[in-house]
């Protein structure tokens, strides 16, 4: 395995601006998966990834060794701890990186749950949805033009593997996509607080598509006027509303509650 001293070496220097620039990711399609974790979840279930790092003073840790073991030796660069700290945004302590082609899923036919992201900007909250999407069983989660990238850093660590565990479409018209849903006999199902019925009195069937918009604007007008009922969330505690990810996990494990009840 090649030891790299330099962060001038171009597949560090590549590595770095991935991290650094969002630009970037989403120019190249690419991004970078931090923590052994994420990559063994990338290696079970997508393939190798194109350059795997490791922190020099963790590279005979066994699961790390264990991971590079997959990776042809040429792919893998060993750096000293210090710029492997210089060049990586989660803490230095998790010993690997590794720069990955971001799933880029073309728009699928509709399947039976799916999951609507809209305008939602703190890629942590897109990070966590994601994975109570996945732990749920959404098979399919649409993302709005200006929703925070996936696959960022900070979304894929929040997603803990989710990001490959269910399709994630970008930049999908939802107002249209709902339309087209609700043609076919698919439910739309608006989390809002506004002209909306108790979540736990709602009638919702399979197959649905749950709407889940920002946590300062809520859902485009677009978007609410293409669904076919409007849910609120019960909040006898007397607060105006949920974070965004809290909303979404109440909601898609209530769907989960009837399917098993059924």
């Amino acid at each position: 395995m090649p030891r790299v001293t330099s962060r001038d070496n171009p597949r560090l220097a590549e590595l770095a601006r991935l991290v650094a620039s969002s630009r970037d990711r989403r120019k190249s399609g690419r991004c970078v998966l931090e923590g052994d974790h994420l990559v063994a979840v990338y290696l079970d279930r997508v393939g190798r990834p194109e350059t795997m790092v490791l922190a020099e003073d963790r590279a005979a840790d066994p699961r790390i060794a264990a991971l590079a073991s997959r990776m042809p030796p040429c792919d893998v660069l060993v750096v000293r701890a210090s710029l492997f700290a210089e060049v990586a945004s989660a803490p230095a302590d998790v010993g690997v990186l590794a720069v990955v082609a971001a799933p880029r899923a073309r728009l699928p036919a509709p399947a039976r749950r799916h999951l609507l992201l809209d305008g939602l900007q703190d890629p942590g909250n897109v990070g966590t949805i994601l994975r109570t999407a996945a732990a749920a069983g959404v098979t399919q989660v649409l993302m709005s033009k200006h929703c925070a990238f996936a696959w960022s850093p900070k979304a894929l660590r929040a997603g803990q593997g989710a990001h490959f565990l269910t399709a994630i479409v970008e930049d999908v018209d939802l107002a249209r996509w709902s339309a087209d849903f609700r043609a076919q006999g698919g439910a739309v199902v608006a989390t809002t607080a506004h002209e909306a019925v108790d979540l736990y009195e709602a009638e919702i069937r399979e197959p649905w598509a749950v709407a889940i918009g920002s946590e300062g604007s809520g859902l485009s007008p677009a978007l609410l006027a293409a669904a076919s009922a409007r849910v609120a969330i019960p909040m006898p505690g007397g607060t105006e509303s949920l974070n965004a990810a809290a909303a979404a996990a109440v909601v898609l494990f209530e769907l989960v509650r009837r399917r098993r009840g059924r």
